[in-house]
């Protein structure tokens, strides 16, 4: 059972990284410039990987010094192999399909199609014979309207762009799915860990062969990359991890789709964009939609008040 005080810390986690993904926006454009989306990925993920390995070594010192040794899970145990696996093959697809679509289509488009994942969550979710509240459906509903006040910004069409975009929401609609799951059978931070290092291995393969790999770029591309590796990568991602263990995969869903709000307020400060009252109306929307899908569902709540 998740007390009140995890169900909030879980909450806030997710809330936080939803927060940095909307800042580091900015940052994987910049990058854009200058390195391709795969050799991006190389960097963004590795770095990422190896900032946690501090973390995992005092974790694991405190539970020895504790004397918690047995709670310490192994690099070799193999829940947290192929956790790994899985989460890292879903964060490459969807990174990689994300990236490059934004090639071919406006990143209005891509940010709504992204946060499809709010949807596209539930809807696996009772193929799994698992239940959705009321009041989740609901702030689905409200956060879709608000979505698409907050992004579209012409005529809908599924271009090329627009497919790979639909790819990515269905690609972290797996993962969130995924670390739903194995976050509560195995370490979470190592998991990260094993997560980034899949997704960045899997990056580098792919640019080798995809893409011509320069020192200089990479150089030139230093302040994306650092910021996207640390706080997106290792910063971001460990809190989802973490906070999806006390927070379900529906509403993590809702609460990781307002990284386009978070996204479109970063414009108006840093890049000095005006945000037009369809945009502002979107923002309010999505926020109304975080808090509605956190209320109680009234029948439940009868239901345990009558238990």
């Amino acid at each position: 059972m998740i007390s009140t005080r995890d169900k909030i810390k879980g909450r806030a986690f997710l809330l936080i990284a939803t927060i940095i993904w909307g800042t580091a926006f900015i940052f994987q454009k910049m990058g854009m410039d200058h390195v391709g989306p795969f050799t991006f990925g190389i960097f963004r993920f590795c770095l990422g990987a190896l900032a946690l390995l501090p973390v995992i070594w005092i974790a694991d010192g405190i539970a020895r010094k504790k004397q918690r040794a047995k709670t310490i899970v192994p690099f070799n145990d193999k829940t947290l192999l192929v956790g790994g696996l899985l989460c890292g093959a879903a964060n490459f697809v969807a990174g990689s399909l994300q990236q490059v679509g934004l090639v071919y289509t406006t990143a209005g488009k891509a940010g709504f199609i992204t946060s499809l994942d709010i949807v596209i969550v539930p809807l696996l979710m009772l193929t799994m014979k698992r239940k959705v509240g009321r009041n989740t459906w609901i702030g689905i509903a409200m956060a879709c309207v608000g979505l698409w006040l907050l992004c579209i910004k012409e005529g809908f069409s599924i271009q090329l762009g627009d497919g790979l975009v639909i790819g990515c929401a269905f690609g972290y609609s797996f993962q969130i799915l995924l670390i739903d799951y194995y976050s509560e059978k195995t370490d979470p931070i190592k998991l990260s860990f094993v997560t980034f290092m899949i997704a960045g291995i899997m990056s580098g393969i792919v640019a080798i062969f995809a893409e011509t790999i320069r020192l200089q770029d990479i150089l030139d591309c230093a302040i994306p990359i650092l910021y996207v590796a640390l706080l997106e990568v290792c910063v971001a991602f460990t809190l989802q991890i973490v906070g999806q263990k006390y927070t379900p995969p529906a509403l993590a869903a809702i609460i990781m789709s307002m990284e386009s709000v978070f996204a479109a307020l970063c414009g108006g400060v840093f890049l000095h964009e005006v945000m037009t009252g369809r945009e502002i109306a979107g923002c309010v929307i999505m926020f109304t939609a975080f808090i509605l899908s956190q209320l109680p569902d009234r029948q439940k709540a009868k239901a345990g008040s009558q238990t």
